[in-house]
């Protein structure tokens, strides 16, 4: 092997093999590494014109990189990421640089950051999003951590990313797992649209009995508007792929499991350790998880199956779920970003959330059109509280948010479940609320438990002796 590449990558899986197949017809001369040999010949066979190539000997590799080093790994998150790098460090020099770009917990990021960081190696944790095509064609980007190790590389990850307005879609997040931390953030956002998708879809398809080929096209119409998303371009494409041989599209043959890699689960984590509400993800979480109840779902099916049509007019109620999933997406994009500012002041991430959406427009799985309004309300007030604030946000959440009670008691009364769609709707009931029945909560904790209450006509911290003042 030559030994001037300028970059390299370790794991040649599809994002690996894609990505470096993008920075080479960008005009990078790059190599990667993979104990497959077959990922190492359909390397060789996609990148022929530009003349990418790879090895099975991880020394070579590491001997072919220019120096400093500047090497990345898309391999699964966990053990596998640290067993490469302890198979690298042997072979590095001090002021070579590691990027992990899977999709690392960011607490593993953290204490990798500060391993690598004793040994003079450059290490940063970088979220990708975008899928197979978004690798080969233009990504979003989140590398978060040592700020000079982006710099080095920010050329390469400007060139390859997606562009909108001919503005790149990656930048500097912040400093330690920042990077690792917001693409996290985006994958529990994915999750809540995905499952408000799926809801939409059963109540056409249960509630309105309405034929594959109308929902599809329905969705068709709802991207072409105010719910422009990619999700929705996906969507809308899902209900006309029929493969050969079968009498129905596709989708109908799919099992009703929904499987996950942990992610919107760590969402949820991070937002309860950090006092965030994330009720949409957290609910999507939960749906994903009771999907794969298959047997007891049918069990209790038998039992007490008892969904209905809407008893409403089709076009009234497909009128008003697109302005619900409207509201609804919102109050998710609101959520993530709350729970984004949150981790910023907690974590000193000094996250730019206008930077953030700002990227996300682009090559990730979570564009949508919305973005630029939030793109927009941050970018005119960064420290701006909660999305939901926003002058024009606000606007569009007033002029939807009575078509999301509408379909939520549709819904209800048809026996079919919109577990996100109701979700947003409480998040919202309730934020909008000046005064929240949670007093009553503080006075049983302090019935039961002498936990304090703090009272609103006093400064203090008060207990009462509750048994015996409510004798009668």
């Amino acid at each position: 092997m030559k030994k001037n590449y300028a970059f390299g990558m370790i794991g040649l899986g599809t994002m690996g093999r894609n990505l470096l197949l993008n920075m080479a017809d960008n005009g990078f001369n790059v190599t990667g590494y993979d104990k497959n040999p077959q990922q190492i010949e359909l390397l060789k066979k996609e990148g022929i014109r530009t003349n990418t190539t790879g090895t099975v000997d991880i020394k070579e590799f590491v001997q072919s990189l220019k120096v400093p080093r500047a090497i990345m790994m898309l391999v699964p998150a966990g053990k596998i990421v640290d067993a490469v790098i302890e198979e690298l460090l042997p072979l590095l020099n001090e002021g070579d640089l590691i990027i992990d770009g899977g999709n690392s917990h960011y607490n593993d990021t953290d204490k990798r950051f500060i391993e690598l960081q004793k040994k003079n190696i450059h290490f940063f944790g970088m979220g990708i999003s975008g899928g197979e095509k978004g690798a080969r064609f233009g990504p979003s980007m989140m590398p978060g951590g040592d700020k000079k190790a982006y710099e080095v590389m920010k050329p390469i990850l400007e060139a390859v990313s997606a562009k909108v307005n001919e503005e790149p879609c990656v930048t500097y997040i912040g400093p330690g797992a920042s990077g690792h931390f917001v693409k996290m953030v985006h994958n529990g956002i994915e999750y809540a649209l995905m499952q408000m998708i799926a809801e939409a879809y059963e109540l056409m398809k249960v509630g309105l009995n309405m034929p594959d080929e109308e929902i599809g096209n329905q969705f068709k119409k709802w991207n072409n508007g105010k719910l422009q998303s990619y999700l929705l371009e996906i969507t809308q494409e899902i209900f006309f792929l029929k493969e050969d041989g079968d009498k129905d599209i596709l989708l109908n043959y799919i099992k009703d499991e929904a499987k996950a890699k942990g992610t919107g689960k760590w969402t949820s984590q991070a937002s309860m350790d950090l006092q965030a509400v994330t009720t949409c993800i957290d609910a999507s979480v939960a749906m994903r998880d009771l999907s794969k109840e298959k047997e007891l779902r049918l069990a209790v099916d038998k039992i007490y199956s008892d969904a209905t049509n809407i008893d409403i007019d089709k076009n009234e109620v497909l009128k008003d779920l697109e302005d619900a999933a409207a509201f609804t997406m919102k109050v998710i994009y609101a959520q993530g970003m709350d729970l984004m500012q949150k981790a910023s002041q907690e974590m000193n991430y000094d996250l730019n959330l206008a930077d953030c959406a700002k990227i996300w427009r682009g090559g990730c799985i979570i564009r949508a059109a919305f973005l630029e309004d939030i793109y927009e309300a941050y970018q005119n007030k960064p420290d701006l509280d909660n999305l939901l604030l926003d002058k024009k946000v606000s606007k569009q959440i007033k002029s939807t948010v009575n078509a999301a009670r509408s379909i939520i008691i549709a819904s209800v009364k048809a026996g079919i479940g919109t577990t996100v769609f109701s979700s947003a709707l409480s998040y919202f009931d309730n934020l909008k609320t000046g005064r929240m029945p949670s007093n009553l909560i503080q006075a049983q904790r302090d019935y039961f438990g002498a936990h304090t209450y703090e009272r609103i006509d006093k400064e203090g911290v008060f207990h009462t002796q509750w048994q015996i003042n409510a004798q009668p």
